[in-house]
């Protein structure tokens, strides 16, 4: 079910854009936390990350790094999905998400562990008449049929997203940032057509290629859903995550990209997973998250008109 904390019910909440008094219908961006941990094959501690995000916007300020103001931009924190076991919880998740994109609701989900994307995705399916693409942005493939023989693991998500009934293959998706790759994934790779640019290919031929390949590729779906693990960044800018791959992307590089894609192609929500806030006291994760996450609003913004300069 789905629980509000003192910071989802507060308006300061979100750089002061959280609007508790509205429904989801009402909102420029409904927001869900889903602080479940339990499908990680390495280090937890991603459970944590929805509760210490809220807690530290309180003093965040609603404009973007190019000084722009978005304070007009309604966001709605819907709270946390939290319940007693792993298939309940998935349950809820999928057809909240499937409602949210039957009504044209744009989203932002904060993980948890890469294993919550899985129903968010299939919710997604449900609730489009369509196939739609995913930009996946993240050291790991997360391909692998079964990692730690689980099916339903932080290594599975996109292995999961191919069996939905609107990504026909692996043409619908599109790999950004990976660096590291598992023997099943390996033998997958092999025989599919993966769309991907390692994190070796946006260093040595530079974002905006990157970036507009992916927009090329991606621009044949009508909706496209962007999913960012942390660990996508440098363990230099992103310590705190329960799997980190060393020679990652920069800051900046993940910035860029973002903006193009939401320049670029129709983004229908996005979600950020992985900050563990007890793997790094200094929180280099949590405030790499919450840039991440005010910037793409900052885009959606724009989108929406609601961006003044």
């Amino acid at each position: 079910m789905l629980k509000r904390d003192k910071f989802a019910q507060n308006s300061e909440t979100w750089c002061g854009l959280n609007r508790p008094d509205i429904t989801e219908k009402e909102a420029d961006v409904v927001l869900f936390g889903i602080p479940f941990d339990k499908g990680v094959s390495y280090r937890g501690g991603a459970g944590q990350g929805p509760s210490i995000l809220r807690e530290n916007t309180l003093c965040s300020t609603p404009y973007t790094e190019r000084f722009e103001c978005m304070d007009s931009l309604k966001v709605h924190d819907s709270g946390d999905f939290v319940g007693e076991t792993r298939d309940a919880l998935f349950k809820e998740i999928r057809e909240y998400t499937g409602r949210l994109v039957r009504n044209g609701i744009f989203f932002t989900m904060v993980g948890g562990d890469h294993s919550v994307t899985i129903p968010v995705e299939a919710g997604i399916s449900d609730g489009l008449k369509e196939q739609f693409g995913i930009v996946h942005i993240d050291a790991h493939f997360d391909l692998c049929d079964t990692l730690g023989g689980d099916r339903l693991s932080h290594g599975s998500t996109e292995r999961r997203a191919l069996e939905l009934a609107n990504v026909a293959g692996p043409e619908n998706l599109y790999f950004v940032g990976i660096r590291s790759i598992e023997p099943d994934e390996y033998q997958f790779k092999k025989k599919n057509n993966i769309q991907v640019k390692s994190a070796w290919d946006c260093h040595h031929n530079g974002m905006e290629f990157v970036a507009a390949d992916v927009v090329t590729a991606m621009s044949r779906f009508g909706k496209v859903y962007i999913t960012l693990d942390i660990d996508c960044l440098d363990p230099a800018f992103a310590a705190g995550t329960g799997t980190p791959q060393f020679g990652g992307l920069y800051s900046r590089q993940v910035l860029t990209l973002l903006e193009i894609l939401f320049e670029k192609l129709n983004i229908i929500g996005f979600d950020v997973v992985e900050v563990a806030p007890p793997l790094d006291p200094s929180l280099t994760s949590m405030f790499a998250a919450r840039k991440i996450i005010t910037e793409c609003w900052g885009f959606h913004a724009k989108k929406l008109g609601k961006l003044e300069p």
